[in-house]
């Protein structure tokens, strides 16, 4: 019974049922390999390889040596090529939904046989797509003087789903870490996953502290970490009440000058033109063009003329001797009219 066991394994590894694993990144390139040694040196033209998937899809055909695309399903239409060398199928352009069970078929063509089975082995494909490296980004809370900060970490476009994600809180003398429920999201489309985490604690403002992110995706991929998001401490501002009580005494003494210096020049301005209007010269002009001909007139005039001038004096003489002058002729004037009158002949009476 031992002996059939072992005679049975014995021809399913000559045969070639063999399995392996094989992993793909997204979007790149996956290899299927067929591990087809042809010790016996079978002519291509009288065998038959193709591979299918775990659906009975069939990616790549070689038929008597010659590709054969008619039999290959639409979705791996021009996806494929065949490295004959090492006999390994390479899928281009992999996408997470390709990931799964591949299997390799070699028949051997013999006339009175007909097709045989001679080599068969099966791939498991993985697929694996790196997560951007993690983001920190702060959240505004609303408050300046709040001691409380709000993080978000992100990163995005990646596969698996990650293991967890956290943040580390670094300073000179300690190292915290802070876990939170971490976010997920999957893209319907390319079946990637964005993931996210949040947290709210308090810095002290005396401390520095650099934070960090860490994303842990499978066990087989490396860990990332973020750029350090650094808080510094902020020094005390010294209090100088007495410079600034200084400074805005400054100001306003500045200011008071200003104004005084204004309005002194303000009144000087005014001052002058009111000499400007009451000045003698204009009273004087006035009193001449209303009238020289009463004795009033003559009063106000010596009166405005300065006594200490002698021009202003020699006129005023000679103002007062045509004034006199004009009251004798006027004093003629009416006595001879009066004279005239009294002897003028009055109508005689006829006798």
């Amino acid at each position: 019974m031992g002996l059939s066991v072992t005679l049975f394994v014995m021809a399913l590894l000559h045969s070639g049922a063999a399995s392996m694993k094989s992993q793909a990144y997204f979007n790149k390139t996956g290899d299927l390999p067929c591990h087809f040694t042809n010790s016996e040196n079978i002519s291509l033209d009288k065998l038959v390889v193709f591979w299918q998937n775990q659906k009975k899809l069939v990616l790549y055909e070689l038929f008597q040596g010659k590709e054969n695309p008619d039999n290959v399903d639409p979705e791996y239409k021009g996806r494929t090529s065949l490295d004959q060398d090492n006999w390994t199928l390479r899928l281009h352009n992999v996408q997470i939904k390709d990931q799964g069970l591949y299997q390799c078929y070699v028949h051997h063509r013999k006339q009175p046989e007909g097709m045989v089975s001679i080599h068969q082995m099966s791939t498991d494909l993985s697929v694996l797509a790196n997560f951007s490296q993690p983001e920190i980004m702060l959240i505004s809370n609303g408050t300046e003087n709040s001691d409380i900060i709000n993080l978000t970490c992100s990163s995005a476009q990646g596969y698996p789903k990650p293991k967890k994600m956290f943040f580390l809180l670094k300073t000179v003398n300690s190292t915290i870490k802070h876990d939170d429920v971490m976010k997920i999201f999957q893209d319907n489309i390319t079946e990637l996953y964005n993931v996210s985490i949040s947290l709210s604690f308090p810095v002290s403002p005396e401390t520095n502290v650099s934070i960090f992110c860490v994303l842990q995706p499978e066990p087989t991929q490396t860990q990332l970490l973020s750029q350090p998001f650094n808080i510094d401490a902020k020094s005390p501002e010294p209090h100088r009440p007495f410079l600034d009580k200084t400074y805005m005494t400054a100001i306003l003494l500045v200011l008071v000058l200003v104004i005084l210096c204004l309005i002194l020049k303000l009144y000087q301005t005014v001052k002058k033109k009111k000499k400007k209007q009451l000045g003698p010269s204009h009273e004087c002009e006035a009193i001449n063009v209303e009238g020289q001909e009463n004795e009033q007139a003559k009063e106000r005039v010596e009166n405005c003329v300065p006594k200490k001038s002698d021009e202003a004096q020699h006129v005023v003489n000679i103002l007062k001797i045509d004034s006199d002058l004009e009251v004798v002729m006027r004093s003629k004037e009416t006595s001879s009219g009066f004279r005239e009158k009294k002897h003028r002949p009055g109508p005689q009476e006829p006798f």
